[in-house]
This record gives structure tokens, sequence and C-alpha cells, in this order.
């Protein structure tokens, strides 16, 4: 099953290759933001998102983050993909 989680994106990281850091409950990681790039890329932050392995697939909005959130906590299912991500993301820490 493929899912796309909600996160907010809080800053540019590489403009040139449309890399945004993004938070997902807490968890922080650099995620492509090339599919939802319409305009300045400063204009994405604040902005809440779908991710998917590493790419923010579409925009939506704060409501629909908060209650796509709390309806993956319930189904259990946003704790694995929270996981996977904190895993990944020490491990790109831990290579730098």
């Amino acid at each position: 099953m493929c899912l796309g989680i909600p996160g907010q994106i809080l800053a540019i990281t590489d403009a040139a290759r449309l890399m945004a850091m993004a938070e997902v409950s807490g968890v922080r990681r650099e995620v492509n933001v090339a599919c939802i790039a319409s305009g300045p890329l400063e204009d994405l932050i604040g902005q809440w998102t779908l991710i998917h392995v590493g790419f923010a697939m579409s925009l939506i909005d704060a409501d629909e983050a908060a209650k796509t959130l709390e309806a993956l906590r319930d189904l259990g299912e946003a704790q694995e993909a929270l996981d996977a991500m904190a895993e990944s993301q020490l491990a790109l820490e831990a290579g730098r």
C-alpha cells in the first residue's frame, strides 16, 4: 500500500535541486518539492503537503492535514511510516 503522510514545509534547503525541509509529526526530513512548485519556492514555507517516499506530491490545507494525521494514527499506519522516516534521518545524519 502506498501512503502519503501530511507534512508541513518549514524551509527551502536547496532551491536549485527543489529541496525543502518538511516536518511530519515532529520528524523533520528533506523532501523534493518539484511536484508542488508553481511559483517562488519561498511561497511553500508553512504549506501542508502529502509526502510520499521523499516527494511532496500535492498541497493540502491545514484542516485536511490534521484530519488525515488523526485518521492515520487511529489506523496505526502512521507510526510505521514515521518510524521509517526517523530511521532514514538517523542514517543520513550518521553518514555526514
